[in-house]
């Protein structure tokens, strides 16, 4: 098992420490697997200068990571990871998604700006202030952002040159009741949610995924978050990578918010096994 520090505890980490966090990882499965699970907002690390530039108090800021971040979803990666037939490579974020988020546009294509919430948030989940208005994002872009980005595209790169594809799963949660920065919030909330692209997400994926979910309960699809994560080298022009998000609803496997990981993760680590096994080799 990974270290539980990673996903669990916040603030005690800082860029000016003498051995500095990996703020990813990339943790290799075979040469011939082209799965890479994607895990993007499991930590709840906020190293000291990230958090300097936060307003909230650490009480408040402990709530909002509770909302916030996608628990024990990289403990779920990890345990699919060791279910599957022939393990998949995984991809790890391991800052909170308070630092930045990898998985939004750092510019004015982004959606989420419209609520504070571009690649580097300037309000919570309540819409309530997280850093001013006019904090500049792009040292944090600069710092993190990019290198990211850079990183997960050499790791699709890398499974384009061994395998000929690539198929990035995006393992995500969401809490069963919507938060008020959610855009989209007024669709149904079913246990496990499938986020699709219309280039990059071929009918058989999804059909294999819907399968390996059917014991979970209801399977949804692009409700109430839609889309898939593909790095933009690669999105919109290269059909070899395909990619499907997995956002399953919190209360199928954890206490809400925040809580401990129950029963239910182990049968989604083997739902999320089975997905990745019928992916052809």
């Amino acid at each position: 098992m990974l270290p539980r520090t990673t996903d669990n505890a916040p603030f005690q980490v800082s860029w000016s420490s003498p051995v500095p966090p990996a703020p990813f990882e990339l943790l290799p499965g075979p040469a011939d697997s082209p799965v890479i699970l994607h895990v993007p907002h499991s930590s709840r690390v906020v190293p000291a200068e990230v958090r300097a530039g936060i307003v909230l108090d650490d009480a408040a800021l402990e709530r909002e990571l509770d909302h916030i971040t996608d628990a024990h979803t990289a403990e779920l990666a990890e345990a699919a990871a060791g279910l599957s037939a022939v393990m998949p490579w995984r991809f790890v974020n391991r800052l909170s998604r308070l630092v930045v988020d990898p998985e939004r546009f750092p510019d004015e294509r982004e959606e989420m700006l419209s609520v504070g919430m571009g690649a580097v948030y300037t309000r919570t989940t309540h819409r309530g202030e997280l850093r001013p208005a006019d904090s500049d994002p792009e040292p944090l872009i600069d710092r993190c952002f990019r290198p990211y980005a850079q990183a997960m595209t050499d790791a699709v790169a890398g499974r384009l040159a061994a395998t000929g594809r690539a198929v990035v799963i995006d393992v995500h949660s969401y809490p069963s009741a919507a938060l008020p920065y959610e855009l989209h919030g007024e669709g149904p909330r079913p246990p496990v949610c499938l986020g699709t692209d219309p280039f990059h997400t071929p009918p058989e994926l999804l059909t294999a995924a819907r399968e390996a979910f059917a014991g979970c309960g209801e399977t949804g699809v692009d409700s109430p978050f839609g889309g898939a994560y593909v790095p933009l080298e690669f999105y919109g022009k290269d059909p070899r990578v395909a990619a499907l998000m997995v956002e399953i609803r919190r209360d199928q496997y954890m206490a809400e918010p925040g809580g401990p990981a129950g029963p239910g993760l182990t049968r989604l680590a083997t739902a999320l096994a089975a997905l990745v096994d019928a992916v052809p080799r």
